[in-house]
C-alpha cells in the first residue's frame, strides 16, 4: 500500500468528509509510514461545499469574502472559492441563501436566491472560466429567479411592472426578458452540482418535497406550487422552453430550474464535479488503494452518488476500492459489478443510529486499522 487516494462521503449529521480523511490517513500511516496519502474531501453542494473544494484543491485555493443579499434581502458577509489557479469558482448558495439564516423564522414565500446570482457576478469579476454552483440546503422556493434577476433577467407582472419574484409572487410573473443576462455567462463553462431528480412541481416537486422543511404548511405548499407552475407556463410559452420535468429541476426550490433555463447551466451530480475538478482520473494513475464511503450503501447508491460514482472511474484504471461506510442495507450486492472491491461498516457493535453516532470517529479508526491489519497480512504471504 503505496499511494493512496481517500475519498469519502460525509456520514450525515456524523461525521464531514475531510474528518473521515483525516482519520483514514491518520491509521494508513500508523501501519504505512511511508505511504503516499492524498485526501479528496466530498462536498455535496450544500454548506462547507466550498471549504471542501479548498482543502481538495491539489493546487490550493483561496476564499473570496464578499457582500451580498442575504435570504430576505438584506446585506450579508458572504464568500465564494477561487481554486484551479483562479480558472475555477466555487459557490455554495447555501452561503447566502441556507436554511440556517433564517433561524426561527423560514419562510419560502419571501426568501430569495437574489445573493446567489450576485456571487455568480463576482466570479465572473474575478475573471474565472468555470463556475461550479453547489445546491443544497437553501431556503428558498424561487425557481432561481432572484439569481437570474442579479445577473440581469427582467420579470414583469400583469401590468408591465418589473419586479424580484420570490416563492410567494412567482404566480404574479406575466413576462420574462432575458436579453439583459450578462454576457459574460455566454463564455463561462456553468455546472450546477445536483444530487435529486425530482421535477420542478407537483407531488414530487420542490415545494411539496422540500417546502415543509423550509417552513411550509400544507396551505403553503400547494400555493408554492402553483407559482412554479406559472413560472414554467411562461418560460415554456414566452422562452419556447420546457425543463420542468427535468431531473433536478426542483433541487433548491426550483433552483436547479433556474440555473438551466435562464442562466443555460448544465446540472451534473456533485461526484462528477469532484472528479473532475480535483483531476481524479489523472490521481488514479499513480493510486494502488482508493478508500471511499458513506453513511449507508444501499439500494439508492446505486444511482451513482459518491461510493459508485468512484467505483466506475477507477475500474476503468484497474484500481481497488474499499467502501468503508456506517451502515450496510440489503441487496447492495450490485455494487461490486460497478467497481467496488469491499464493503466494511464501521457498526462494529450492531447498534442502532442514535447509539451509533457518538463513537462513529473511534469506529472508524479501529475498522481501518482492522482492514489495514489485513492488509499487511495479505502482503506479506503474497
Amino acid at each position: 500500500m503505496k499511494n493512496v487516494l481517500l475519498i469519502p462521503d460525509s456520514f450525515k449529521g456524523t461525521m464531514s468528509s475531510q474528518e473521515i480523511c483525516s482519520i483514514m490517513e491518520r491509521q494508513i500511516l500508523g501501519h504505512y509510514p511511508d505511504a503516499v496519502v492524498t485526501s479528496i474531501p466530498v462536498a455535496d453542494g450544500g454548506e462547507g461545499s466550498v471549504d471542501a473544494f479548498l482543502a481538495a484543491a491539489q493546487g490550493g485555493g483561496v476564499k473570496k469574502e464578499v457582500t451580498v443579499q442575504g435570504p430576505f434581502g438584506a446585506p450579508m458577509k458572504s464568500f465564494y472559492g477561487i481554486i484551479d489557479g483562479g480558472r475555477t469558482a466555487v459557490i455554495e448558495m447555501a452561503a447566502c441563501a441556507g436554511l440556517p439564516l433564517v433561524g426561527d423564522s423560514p419562510d419560502p414565500c419571501r426568501t430569495t436566491t437574489y445573493g446567489a446570482g450576485e456571487l455568480i457576478r463576482c466570479a465572473l469579476d474575478s475573471g474565472c472560466s468555470k463556475i461550479i454552483m453547489g445546491l443544497g440546503g437553501s431556503c428558498t422556493n424561487d425557481g432561481g429567479c432572484g439569481a437570474a434577476a442579479a445577473l440581469g433577467a427582467v420579470f414583469t407582472d400583469k401590468a408591465g411592472e418589473p419586479f424580484v419574484p420570490t416563492g410567494g409572487t412567482l404566480k404574479d410573473i406575466a413576462r420574462i426578458d432575458l436579453s439583459g443576462v450578462d454576457k459574460r455567462l455566454s463564455s463561462v463553462e456553468l455546472v450546477t452540482m445536483c444530487d435529486i431528480d425530482n421535477p420542478l412541481y407537483g407531488e414530487n416537486g420542490a415545494a411539496y418535497i422540500f417546502g415543509p422543511q423550509k417552513g411550509a404548511d400544507a396551505d403553503t405548499v400547494r400555493f408554492l406550487d402553483a407559482g412554479l407552475r406559472n413560472l414554467a407556463a411562461i418560460v415554456r410559452e414566452g422562452l419556447g422552453v420546457d425543463a420542468a420535468s427535468m431531473p433536478g429541476a426542483g433541487a433548491a426550490g426550483g433552483m436547479g430550474y433556474g440555473m438551466k433555463v435562464f442562466l443555460g447551466s448544465r446540472l451534473q451530480m456533485g461526484i462528477e464535479t469532484v472528479l473532475d475538478t480535483v483531476g481524479f482520473d489523472s490521481l488514479l494513475q499513480k493510486a494502488d488503494f482508493v478508500f471511499t464511503g458513506e453513511g449507508k450503501i444501499d439500494t439508492q447508491s446505486l444511482r451513482g452518488k459518491v461510493v459508485i460514482g468512484v467505483a466506475r472511474r477507477a475500474v476503468r484504471s484497474g484500481v481497488p476500492v474499499i467502501a468503508v461506510v456506517g451502515d450496510i442495507g440489503d441487496g447492495i450486492e450490485a455494487v461490486y459489478g460497478e467497481g467496488v472491491s469491499a464493503v466494511f461498516s464501521i457498526n462494529r457493535v450492531a447498534v442502532d443510529y442514535h447509539a451509533a453516532r457518538p463513537r462513529a470517529k473511534s469506529d472508524l479508526a479501529l475498522t481501518m486499522d482492522t482492514i489495514l491489519r489485513f492488509s499487511k497480512i495479505c502482503s506479506s504471504r503474497s
